[in-house]
């Protein structure tokens, strides 16, 4: 590989905390995540949702810059504001809740939502990120699987 060639690839690569890897590879990832992810900013709006297959909540592009307030329904509007103000002023980190889509019907998931607060090593506060995930089968597991197990 030539020098030129070498630079060129080394710029394709985004340095990270620890590692580097291109936007395609940290896309794929985000996409592959058996979780939901959703950033919004420090002004509250909503800059990134993940896609994919686990999806759990449904979201539209049009979301994408929209206040996070105007994405709830009226019921939680306070909760979530209450949780946003704490998270800026340092006072929480995290907000965890777990829903039961359908309680009464046979097919249904058992949801468990987190929420974090995103600041640097000095304590900025940057935003918030939402963690969803469909969590009914890993309720259920018992005993043990090992990874040698998956051989037999």
């Amino acid at each position: 590989m030539t020098e030129a060639n070498s630079a060129q690839q080394m710029e394709k690569y985004m340095p990270l905390q620890v590692g580097s890897m291109t936007l395609e590879q940290i896309t794929l990832i985000l996409t592959h995540l058996p979780v939901d992810v959703t950033f919004v900013d420090e002004g509250n709006d909503v800059r990134f949702y993940s896609g994919g297959p686990n999806r759990i909540f449904e979201r539209t592009p049009d979301i994408i810059g929209r206040n996070v307030l105007n994405c709830h329904h009226p019921d939680s509007v306070q909760i979530v504001f209450k949780i946003l103000e704490d998270f800026r002023a340092g006072t929480r980190d995290t907000a965890e809740f777990w829903i039961q889509t359908k309680p009464e019907d046979p097919s249904n998931r058992f949801i468990h939502i987190r929420y974090f607060a995103v600041r640097d090593e000095q304590g900025k506060f940057y935003g918030t990120l939402e963690v969803t995930q469909d969590v009914t089968e890993i309720r259920q597991l018992q005993g043990q699987r090992r990874l040698l197990d998956e051989e037999k």
